[in-house]
């Protein structure tokens, strides 16, 4: 792996990793103030932001694939985070690092594994 290809992984790592903070802030006040849609989407996101820095950090073969998903489920979070950015500082950061984090996996999900 060159160095800007291994410098683009750790870009998408360090943005997985912002987005999961956002995601699992963004639930925890979800759940405190009773916006249940918004918490689950910041769950599922959470979650495969997780999977997606796991596998890009050991090289795995598949991280193509989990980037595509991670870029759609983030795509699908900062939507709904959008709805409660300008009341709810979580919301905003929670669809920003979201925002983040899918422009990063947009460029490694061309890379999937077939």
């Amino acid at each position: 792996m060159g160095g800007s290809e291994q410098a683009n992984i750790q870009a998408c790592i360090a943005a997985c990793e912002g987005a999961l903070r956002a995601c699992q802030a963004c639930a925890a006040a979800d759940i405190r103030e009773g916006r249940n849609d918004c918490a689950l989407i910041s769950l599922d996101c959470a979650d495969i932001c997780t999977a997606t820095l796991n596998v890009l950090a050991r090289g795995s073969s598949h991280h193509g694939d989990f980037c595509a998903l991670c870029a759609h489920i983030c795509r699908a979070c900062a939507a709904k985070c959008a709805q409660h950015a300008a009341m709810h500082q979580t919301c905003a950061d929670c669809q920003a690092a979201c925002e983040r984090c899918a422009a990063e996996c947009d460029k490694h999900a061309k890379e999937r594994h077939i």
